[in-house]
């Protein structure tokens, strides 16, 4: 049976649009709350403790956009559960990390496992219909697929936004009315978690809040992270950047003949000459996921299709270790699996989403109605 993730429509101020959601999806909030919890108790961490890391964390992301903290209240007060559990979905990694953490936890408090992913964006030069395509695979572990929706954010002082994430998070992929996309990929150096950065979901929320694309790409590049983080952006127009982020230091990966693939690996020379990678230890497969993508694309650049790029993140090689990958075991003894393909083209407002896809390769439509005129080069 085809699972799909539920659209959530909301609005007004951050409060009231945060409310709003946590009353449309607390189902899914529930959902994602116990897994996490599960994941607090295997690291003998208390909730008591859990929710005085996370008020001590608060203050950071309150400097970053205080807007975000009454968002995040309103979906605690929607949903009818405790604020911390909201601010550790919307920063689960940084908690996590900075909870075992000996240095940062006098600052402030194991293992947390990374989420791998799959990039792939087309230029319009390179796609038959000369349309942009940003593509995306999120790998996580597999229950997520239900407690994850699609929102529809109408926002007056901005432009509107459609978005996948997980239920209670204010963001992780998407694109905006101004056709302003984002997606990103974990990735990990030894620079990690030494200093107290702003959560990585809401970096992202925060780019794809921007009215203008060149706003967008600083919010990603200069903005400081706990993590390390790629992070790709893209415009409507054919604009494609990919920022490999370590907590203190931005490098850039540039599109070639109109395509890039980005898995969870670094790819900068500059970066590789100056950090030491140590995501391939939990992802080995990452080292060949991004070869075999540009490989499946290379022949079709100047005539790539939606159906092309859906066949290639689809792609079962070397399974369960695969490009999409099926349910299986993962080094944290839960099942992680590819949790949804993600196919966005923002010149047409269309994101399309595939829930579990190795399962059932099944598409669902969402649209944003897009900003047109001078709006569209901003």
């Amino acid at each position: 049976m085809t699972r799909k993730c539920r659209l959530i429509e909301i609005a007004g101020t951050p409060y009231e649009r945060g409310r709003q959601y946590g009353v449309q999806a607390e189902p899914e909030i529930r959902a994602g709350i116990s897994h996490y919890a599960a994941q607090v108790r295997d690291l003998k961490l208390e909730d008591s403790e859990l929710a005085r890391i996370v008020a001590a964390y608060l203050p950071s992301i309150e400097a970053f956009e205080p807007r975000y903290v009454e968002e995040m209240r309103g979906i605690a007060d929607g949903a009818g559960v405790e604020f911390h559990h909201i601010v550790m979905i919307n920063a689960r990694t940084e908690v996590l990390k900075l909870a075992t953490n000996a240095a940062l936890r006098g600052q402030l408090l194991g293992d947390v496992e990374p989420d791998g992913c799959t990039t792939l964006i087309v230029a319009p030069a390179a796609a038959a219909a000369g349309r942009l395509i940003h593509a995306h695979n999120w790998d996580w572990k597999m229950e997520s697929a239900d407690a994850s929706v699609v929102l529809r954010i109408r926002d007056e002082e901005g432009p509107d936004i459609l978005m996948f994430a997980e239920a209670g998070a204010l963001g992780r992929f998407g694109f905006n009315a101004r056709g302003i996309g984002v997606t990103a990929n974990y990735l990990e150096c030894d620079r990690d978690y030494r200093q107290i950065g702003v959560p990585l979901a809401l970096i992202r929320r925060h780019a794809l809040e921007q009215t203008h694309f060149a706003l967008a790409l600083r919010t990603a590049y200069t903005t400081p992270k706990s993590g390390s983080n790629n992070m790709s952006l893209t415009h409507r127009d054919g604009e494609i950047f990919d920022f490999e982020c370590a907590p203190d230091e931005t490098f850039q990966v540039e599109p070639r003949r109109g395509v890039l693939v980005h898995a969870n690996h670094w790819q900068s020379p500059v970066a590789l000459a100056k950090l030491q990678e140590r995501g391939p230890f939990a992802m080995p497969d990452s080292l060949y996921r991004d070869r075999r993508l540009r490989a499946l694309v290379e022949p079709r650049i100047g005539s790539l299709t939606v159906d092309d790029v859906k066949a290639t993140l689809l792609d079962d090689w070397a399974s369960p270790w695969s490009i999409c990958r099926p349910p299986r075991p993962s080094a944290m003894s839960n099942l992680s699996a590819t949790v949804v393909t993600l196919v966005m083209q923002p010149a047409l407002g269309l994101m399309e989403v595939a829930v579990l896809p190795a399962l059932d390769p099944s598409f669902t439509s969402y649209t944003l109605e897009m900003e047109s005129g001078v709006a569209a080069n901003g």
